[in-house]
């Protein structure tokens, strides 16, 4: 896949707030502070099309970005620790929920887990969720380039064990690193075949 053209399109509090339907969408979503904004600008290739932060809950807005002028990458505020007041944190995580369960030109939603921990019992909630409500889903592990190789392996089995618990047919799943681009030509293989 080569991306041509990557920019900036809107944002919006909720789903009524967004484009019309047109374009088929991948959502990215994880744990706050997972690295979204370094895999979306992975992904398409640039440095500074999502504003990557240090500081956890940044992205508190449904961001939408054009690829290629023909699909849509949207960036979701992350789910758990993030430095808002609860009021705000309950409206946008309602407004995700809304987002994922009734967005009809949702294609994919990639799911973010950090490769450096164990299974985080927030994450394993959020993707029973994910599968109770029947959205398309795949798992992509970041930062792999930040552990050792057979301490990340260990996490991500053990990931796939807990998901086994509830999830009959486990979804793909992807290793990166947005430093080392690990996993690019996995994940725009991906897209590509799902656009198709």
């Amino acid at each position: 896949m080569k991306i041509v053209s990557a920019e900036y399109y809107t944002s919006s509090l909720d789903l009524p707030g967004c484009p019309e339907a047109t374009l088929p969408e991948f959502a990215l979503i994880g744990r706050s502070n997972v690295g979204k904004s370094s895999l979306l600008n992975m992904i398409t290739g640039r440095t500074d099309l999502a504003r990557v932060s240090e500081t956890p809950g940044k992205t508190q807005m449904i961001n939408l970005f054009t690829i290629n002028k023909k699909w849509r990458l949207v960036d979701l505020p992350g789910y758990g620790y993030a430095k808002v007041a609860k009021e705000a944190m309950t409206r946008f995580n309602e407004a995700v929920a809304d987002y994922l369960a009734n967005r009809e030109n949702l294609t994919c939603v990639l799911v973010l887990i950090d490769s450096r921990l164990p299974p985080q019992a927030i994450d394993l909630e959020f993707v029973d969720w994910m599968v109770e409500n029947a959205v398309p889903f795949v798992v992509v592990f970041t930062k792999a380039d930040k552990l050792g190789s057979a301490r990340m392996l260990e996490n991500i089995e053990m990931f796939k064990q807990s998901l086994s618990e509830f999830c009959e047919n486990l979804p793909e799943m992807f290793v990166t690193s947005s430093k080392s681009k690990n996993g690019l030509k996995e994940i725009h293989r991906f897209i590509q075949s799902a656009l198709t």
